[in-house]
C-alpha cells in the first residue's frame, strides 16, 4: 500500500492556527495588581498585547510593557498559560502567556508613562477587586498568577 503525503509547505497550510498574546503580571509592595485601561475596549486589562510574527512570547511581554508603560521590565517566570477557544468575532483560539514582571516600588510606579494612543489610564487594584475591572475571560489570570508566584509553578487555564 502506497501512501501519499502532502509536501510540508502544503501540509502546514492545513493545520489550525491560534492568536498569541503575552502579558506582564505586576504588583506593588501592598500586593495590588497593575491594570491598564485601553481606549479601544470597554474593560480593563493586564498590560501586554499580541505576539508579533517571529517574536518569542517573553520578548513580546517585554516589548509591550515598554510600549504601554514606558518601563523596561523583565519577563520573569511564566506564571500562567491561558487557552480560550474561538468565540464571537474571534475566528481562532487565543493563547496567552502571563509572565511575572515583578513588584514595583513607588518610584518606579511614578515613572509610568502610558502609551496615549492606546491607553487611557492605569490602576493598582486589590486582587479580589480585579474581577470588577477585568472581563470574565481574563479575571481568572489574577488568581492563577498569585498561586503560581506563591507555589513557584505555572498554572494552566483551559476553558
Amino acid at each position: 500500500m502506497t501512501r501519499e503525503f502532502l509536501p510540508p509547505e502544503q501540509w502546514y497550510e492545513t493545520l489550525p492556527t491560534v492568536y498569541a498574546s503575552a502579558c506582564g503580571f505586576i504588583t506593588d509592595a501592598r500586593g495590588r495588581v497593575l491594570l491598564v485601561k485601553p481606549n479601544y475596549r470597554p474593560y480593563w486589562a493586564l498590560p501586554g498585547g499580541l505576539v508579533d510574527e517571529g517574536e518569542l512570547p517573553h520578548e513580546a511581554c517585554v516589548r509591550e510593557l515598554r510600549e504601554e508603560l514606558g518601563l523596561t521590565l523583565g519577563a520573569g517566570a511564566l506564571l500562567a498559560v491561558d487557552w480560550a477557544p474561538a468565540e464571537g468575532v474571534r475566528p481562532r483560539p487565543m493563547v496567552n502567556w502571563l509572565f511575572d514582571a515583578g513588584e514595583l516600588d513607588a518610584d518606579t510606579i511614578a515613572r509610568i508613562r502610558l502609551q496615549e494612543d492606546e491607553l487611557d489610564d492605569f490602576a493598582l487594584v486589590a486582587p479580589d477587586d480585579a474581577k470588577d475591572y477585568l472581563p470574565g475571560h481574563t479575571s481568572p489570570r489574577v488568581a492563577a498568577a498569585l498561586t503560581a508566584r506563591r507555589e513557584n509553578r505555572t498554572v494552566y487555564l483551559p476553558r
